[in-house]
């Protein structure tokens, strides 16, 4: 720890240290951790919960009065002086990457104090890279300055998101949101974890990012990384209070505005003139919807002669 960083940010990297060493060890052997599915596609695993232990314990003992809200454990409020004193922790972000041995997760801790974000910790532990930050003074990779990317057309970025993935998920908006995305920027990346995104964008590794469907715990340390590295971070209209909205959009502040642009008539705050359109958008069908329905076989009655294919003439059959 440094001596020059503040004593709470000095305690979350200690804390997400100790929580990487848990996730490293388990890494050697990940076959054998035991896993558990949440819901559908949404996965836990013994390793999470050592994390996530390992994290609240450190907290508590330099700061037993300061409030929790974590992934596994849920949300408890601080007492006395720490009353507005909240960490907000993922043990664990990326553990479906982890527990297939993908080397794309890391541990996310920020501190938020009268609802607003003052310190942040994402550590990548395979990397041992960590990325941190206290409002107002900067962020840091390791002991390097962070700046957010300069580039100022859509057309040479890197954007980053993430797939919808659990039951009940909007997959159709989320394809259309792609297909708006997508022709319109050098390349779009798919790496698995939010707080990491962020974190990249922070670092200029990537240029803009979207996810749909997060928690709290996935983008309230990244998203204090982002803003100290000069980065704008809210939901897809631009709003910047969107901890809790589950609609997340990241970029420098001049891809940024281009991004709202784009994604803003497919957020849930836009205005019901934009709604309607994406309505009627998503309810034409694709040409290849069109064509599977131009080539769909006709339905043949129960009892009725199936028809018959003329391949005299060489035509290939139609099965």
């Amino acid at each position: 720890m440094s001596a020059h960083l503040h004593p709470m940010l000095n305690v979350a990297i200690k804390a997400a240290r100790a929580a990487g060493a848990i996730i490293n060890r388990a890494a050697l052997d990940v076959e054998s951790v035991r896993v558990a599915a949440k819901q559908t596609n949404d996965f836990v695993t013994e390793v999470d919960k050592a994390a996530e232990d390992i994290i609240i314990e450190t907290l508590l003992e330099a700061y037993p009065d300061h409030g929790i809200w974590a992934e596994e454990s849920g949300r408890r409020e601080g007492t006395g002086a720490g009353k507005r004193h909240m960490w907000i922790i993922d043990p664990l972000d990326g553990t479906t990457n982890f527990i297939h041995g993908f080397p794309v997760y890391c541990v996310s801790i920020a501190l938020m104090y009268n609802g607003k974000i003052e310190q942040a910790v994402v550590y990548d532990p395979s990397r041992n890279d960590l990325f941190c930050a206290t409002k107002g003074r900067g962020a840091y990779l390791n002991d390097r300055r962070l700046r957010v990317a300069k580039r100022t057309q859509l057309r040479d970025c890197l954007i980053s998101t993430g797939f919808p993935f659990r039951p009940g998920d909007n997959f159709k908006n989320y394809m259309a949101m792609l297909t708006e995305v997508m022709p319109r920027v050098s390349g779009v990346r798919r790496p698995g974890s939010a707080a990491l995104d962020l974190a990249y964008i922070a670092a200029g590794f990537s240029d803009g990012f979207f996810e749909t469907g997060l928690s709290p715990w996935d983008v309230a340390a990244g998203s204090l990384l982002v803003t100290e590295a000069g980065g704008l971070i809210g939901n897809f209209t631009g709003e910047a209070d969107f901890l809790e909205q589950k609609e997340c959009l990241a970029a420098n502040p001049r891809i940024y505005g281009q991004l709202v642009g784009l994604l803003g008539k497919y957020s849930q705050f836009a205005s019901a003139g934009d709604k309607a359109g994406v309505r009627q958008t998503l309810s034409v069908p694709t040409a290849a919807e069109g064509d599977k329905a131009a080539v769909a076989p006709a339905e043949i009655q129960p009892g009725a002669d199936a028809p018959v294919t003329d391949t005299s003439k060489g035509d290939a059959a139609p099965f």
